[in-house]
């Protein structure tokens, strides 16, 4: 199609098909695709790509494999709304294995895992949800009679990209928590030959995994991450620059304690031990479960637990207060109530009216007594004067 006008396509045939397969009008779809492309933070024209790669692009062919998990990731994944879970596995992608979605079970399920491997070498996505004990040879988790290690490596071998969803996956996650006695890691420690894009939460947005596999999808490359793996488009800016409690903060304004008159009223929950001012997400602007503003743990009157961030999540416990990154408060913050004072009484009045009195009466009789010595020193100084000019 190679349009680079978002309108030029709501009256083209393939849009109408797949918005029509989507079951969105062709208007919604358009919609869907420009949130999209302004997710992945994309310029402008990039919209009407995402548009015609999802419209007339063959699916990509998804292997999604489940580890040390509580498959909360999946679950994550079936409350998306904007497409809704059968018509992203349908219409967007291929969903050629997943051990919680398929009707099929044992050594079916594995042939199905194996012949799409075979049938999309180099071309299909491998999604590892969970992670990969590695103690013991890795005994702690094995699929089909092979240890998480082997399955990864299998799998990984011909894929054309790979996602870590879910903080397990992309980190270790809470199996990896001290004392970590099946040695559990993420999917990057075990594939080193090629990049892993890590999509961490517990469980993480469904959108930020959607987006991801669109701008595979319309560009052929994962989209641009940070040192850790993450996104940029999710993971550049820290929970705290988008908390919709930060004018509190900025202002000292803070909940002491869970039902307080701050907590009440939305103050900012730093000194509850809110780990949003050290978490890298974007919790607070694609929030979660699609039912509206303040869907989201702070916004519910929640503390940020971190769970997106290594040592952080599962390691700080939830009352310690964040380390502050990209931010310094002042020395001293003022108190939610501040005091204030009372009138004067008329007993501190006529106190006060009599030192006052004393005190100018004291200064009046000061200025006197200086006065007369002044006008005596003259006179002493004319005796003196006259006594010399009878000599």
């Amino acid at each position: 199609m190679a349009n680079t006008s978002l309108l030029s396509l709501e009256m083209n045939e393939k849009i109408a098909a797949a918005a029509e397969r989507l079951q969105m009008s062709r208007r919604e779809f358009l919609q869907f695709c420009a949130a999209l492309a302004t997710t992945l933070g994309l310029p402008q024209g990039a919209d009407a790509a995402v548009a015609e790669a999802v419209a007339a692009k063959k699916r990509p062919s998804v292997i999604w494999l489940h580890f040390q998990e509580c498959t909360g990731c999946t679950e994550s994944m079936l409350r998306a709304e904007h497409p809704t879970l059968e018509k992203l596995i349908l219409d967007v992608i291929s969903l050629d294995y997943h051990e919680t979605l398929f009707a099929a079970a044992g050594h079916q399920i594995e042939a199905a895992r194996e012949a799409a491997m075979k049938a999309n070498a180099g071309k299909y996505v491998l999604v590892i949800e969970g992670a990969i004990p590695t103690k013991d040879g890795g005994i702690y988790c094995k699929i089909g009679g092979k240890t998480a290690i082997e399955l990864t490596k299998e799998c990984a071998k011909d894929a054309a990209a790979v996602i870590a969803i879910g903080s397990c996956a992309s980190w270790g996650g809470m199996p990896s928590t001290d004392p970590n006695p099946t040695g559990a890691v993420g999917a990057n420690k075990i594939i080193t030959d090629k990049p892993v894009v890590t999509i961490p939460g517990c469980p993480p947005n469904p959108y930020n995994f959607l987006s991801t596999v669109v701008h595979f999808l319309t560009f052929g490359t994962l989209p641009e991450i940070d040192a850790l793996g993450r996104p940029k488009f999710a993971y550049s800016r820290l929970i705290h620059e988008n908390c919709e409690r930060r004018a509190h903060f900025d202002a000292g304004r803070f909940a002491m304690e869970f039902g307080d008159d701050g907590h009440r009223k939305g103050y900012c929950l730093y000194k509850l031990g809110c780990k949003g001012p050290e978490t890298y997400a974007n919790c607070p602007t694609v929030l979660f479960g699609d039912a509206g503003g303040g869907t989201w743990p702070v916004g519910c009157g929640h503390p940020c637990i971190g769970c997106t961030e290594q040592g952080v999540g599962f390691q700080k416990p939830i009352h310690l207060p964040a380390k502050l990154k990209n931010i310094e408060p002042p020395l001293q913050y003022p108190r939610i109530v501040e005091e204030k004072g009372t009138g004067a009484t008329l007993g501190a009045a006529a106190v006060l009216a009599a030192v006052a009195g004393a005190a100018a009466g004291a200064g009046a009789m000061v200025a006197r007594n200086l006065g007369l010595s002044h006008q005596a020193e003259e006179m002493e100084a004319a005796k003196k004067a006259g006594e010399k000019e009878q000599v």
